[in-house]
């Protein structure tokens, strides 16, 4: 059975990504991801990235030695595999166990690239991909390494702005570590909050203005700037009309400011 088949038949149901896993397909797929055709790497990954949905066969594909292969298709392979690649990578770091696994096995550095050259789709992928991954300590350290931030902070700029949620998702990961806070802190960040709590759905501003409370705990500095801007009125619009961990974290960055 070749790699297309059993891509399009994992597709299918859950009852067929348990028979090809018992069969010992896993290993099989990883010795495919190196293959010298293009097309071969893409359909053994996408099948990787389908059987990986069943919480069962995600142990089998990381016992398999699956995720050095994923990360060469990662930076080698044709955008759909590299992005299938990175959707794979963000399935299998849903489990704590395997963060550190992935992130040492070179993941982070194409998947930040991925942020600047993908699809939405594509992006969107490596963005949860990075934020699972950026939960353990080593890897947000590997993150801010390879230029995270400024690809978070061009997210954020897009004018359609379909992924600023997970870009923000990622920032207050990343902000959460003193060496995050001050990369954060050097991207000119905080115009780019006010103006997402300022005008954003209430789940975005409620992310923005985490991530800026988050950044302003680390130094004030960043609290006076975000008041020259006018934070305060969007906060107190947000106080007002927000979502209750908004209107929680809008209630601490007034307190903040007033005091």
């Amino acid at each position: 059975m070749g790699a297309s088949e059993i891509h399009l038949l994992a597709k299918r149901n859950d009852d067929n990504c348990v028979v090809i896993a018992k069969a010992g397909a896993i290993l099989l797929l990883t010795q495919l991801l190196t293959a010298a055709d293009s097309r071969t790497q893409e359909h053994a990954v996408t099948a990787i990235l389908n059987l990986s949905i069943l919480e069962d066969n995600k142990g089998s594909i990381m016992s398999s030695g699956a995720v050095p292969g994923i990360v060469h298709v990662l930076k080698e392979g044709s955008m759909e595999a590299r992005e299938n690649a990175a959707a794979t990578l963000f399935s299998l770091s849903l489990i704590y166990q395997n963060k550190l696994t992935i992130g040492s096995a070179g993941a982070i550095p194409p998947l930040v690239k991925l942020l600047s050259q993908g699809s939405q789709k594509g992006k969107r992928d490596a963005t949860i991909a990075l934020y699972n991954l950026c939960m353990h300590q080593g890897n947000r350290i590997r993150a801010l390494k390879e230029g995270v931030v400024p690809m978070l902070m061009k997210l954020l700029r897009e004018p359609e702005g379909v992924l600023k949620d997970e870009a923000l998702a990622v920032v207050g990961i990343i902000s959460s570590c003193q060496e995050g806070k001050f990369a954060i802190g050097k991207e000119n960040s905080v115009p780019i909050l006010v103006e997402v709590i300022g005008s954003a759905s209430p789940r975005i501003k409620e992310n923005a203005a985490a991530d800026l409370l988050e950044l302003c705990s680390g130094d004030k500095k960043y609290l006076v700037e975000a008041q020259e801007l006018g934070v305060e009125e969007e906060l107190m619009n947000l106080l007002r009309h927000g979502t209750e961990r908004g209107r929680k974290k809008a209630r601490y960055l007034l307190e903040k400011m007033s005091n």
